[in-house]
């Protein structure tokens, strides 16, 4: 997938050093756009492997607006094995409180419990918000379906209420569905990305929530678009996204679902990727 590529090529040529909050130095561009046609293929990395069962069971665990990382942990997901609430534990560097993210369970009102519960008040990972604030994502696929011609059909993650409850705060923090010519495309807005670790995490996450909301709204997929703000690279990725791009990238694969009812029904392991054909992983160390 060329369209990734060329954003790594673009950084590594006119990146500007930069400092950032985890200590580690970027490099960095002010802007960057990624656009794919979801008929030619879904966009699963191919220059290195992308797991899309952590994919697809992290999206699963957004669109059910949980917050307690054990549900992602007992499904061998530990990408969020570092991260918790700063209600819980003051985010900082050394190694203790390191270790004492670690043990908490409680993320605090990320992305899916934005999309879930937009304006209730947060308390903790066991608390019922059943009905309590706005269900952005019920609403959005109702509007698809009764008025597919609307420009105001948003999802918002990124509320200022919130923003010191999380780590980090929403760097996805908004995606918004356009229905064009029997198709429904799907824009996201980030404004922080780790082009390494993150981006390709990204592209396949609301590539699969594209997926799942044509197949709820009877409608073709269509134009999947990322708009990227501080679009970096982590000064110790450089030399594995050098790797990546003398890769030459194989042909897309395909996803497939099984035994859909609705996408609030949905389980990350109604979903697979056929035919995915990839190059061998690189490791990226996790800025934290």
């Amino acid at each position: 997938m060329r369209a990734y590529l060329d954003i790594v090529r673009k950084i590594l040529d006119t990146g500007i050093e930069k400092k950032d909050r985890t200590g580690t130095g970027t490099l960095a561009i002010a802007g960057a756009m990624f656009k794919h046609d979801m008929s030619e293929g879904f966009p699963l990395i191919t220059t290195k492997s992308v797991p899309f069962r952590l994919v697809a069971s992290e999206l699963e665990f957004f669109i059910k607006g949980l917050t307690d990382k054990k549900w992602l942990q007992e499904r061998n997901n530990h990408i969020w094995d570092e991260w918790c609430t700063p209600l819980k534990v003051s985010y900082a560097h050394d190694e203790k409180t390191k270790k004492r993210m670690l043990e908490e369970r409680d993320l605090g009102p990320m992305y899916g419990w934005q999309w879930r519960h937009f304006g209730a008040k947060y308390e903790s990972y066991e608390s019922d918000y059943s009905e309590k604030g706005v269900d952005q994502l019920k609403k959005l696929v109702k509007d698809i379906k009764t008025q597919p011609y609307s420009r105001e059909m948003l999802v918002l993650a990124w509320n200022p209420m919130d923003i010191d409850k999380v780590i980090p705060p929403f760097c996805h923090y908004g995606f918004q569905v356009t229905i064009m010519d029997g198709k429904l495309n799907l824009l996201w807005s980030q404004r922080s990305i780790d082009v390494a670790l993150g981006l390709p995490f990204n592209i396949a996450s609301y590539a699969l929530l594209l997926h799942l909301l044509a197949k709820e709204t009877n409608y073709k997929e269509g134009m999947l678009v990322g708009f990227l703000a501080d679009t970096h690279i982590y000064l110790n990725h450089i030399k594995g996204l050098k790797e990546q791009l003398k890769r030459e990238p194989f042909p897309l694969c395909k996803i497939k679902t099984d035994n859909f009812k609705s996408i609030f029904e949905w389980k990350y392991t109604d979903s697979i990727a056929e035919d995915y054909k990839h190059h061998p992983r690189i490791k990226f160390e996790v800025a934290v």
